[in-house]
């Protein structure tokens, strides 16, 4: 084994933060064009945030065999797909947000994505 459960929580937690992170800092920025916009595109990342906690929780819930790791895994992916989707719809829809900020807090929250797998440290 390359690496231990405790190190894959540790970059799912990192990754997840920086992601929330990522949401207060788009938010911010899209203020300048108003309150809806800065909500969609914090609400944009943040679903993604969530949609990631949510896999993470789910794959690095314990120690199990091969074929339970797997699943775990799989589960959480449909889950984390359910929540982006389920959330965008929502942020979209039902809530009417700008369609513009809320795809670019989502790309910016996946953006995340490439810089921690990049920069490991």
């Amino acid at each position: 084994m390359l690496n231990s459960l405790a190190s894959g929580r540790r970059l799912a937690l990192r990754i997840v933060m920086c992601q929330v992170g990522v949401a207060a800092l788009v938010g911010l920025v899209f203020l300048v064009q108003g309150r809806r916009e800065a909500l969609a595109a914090a609400a944009g990342a943040l679903v993604v945030a969530l949609g990631n906690a949510l896999l993470g929780a789910r794959a690095f819930a314990g120690m199990h065999g091969a074929g339970m790791a797997l699943g775990r895994l799989l589960m959480g992916m449909v889950l984390k797909w359910i929540v982006v989707i389920g959330g965008m719809g929502m942020i979209l829809v039902q809530m009417r947000l700008p369609p513009l900020a809320a795809i670019t807090g989502l790309a910016a929250a996946y953006a995340v994505h490439l810089l921690a797998f990049r920069f490991k440290g």
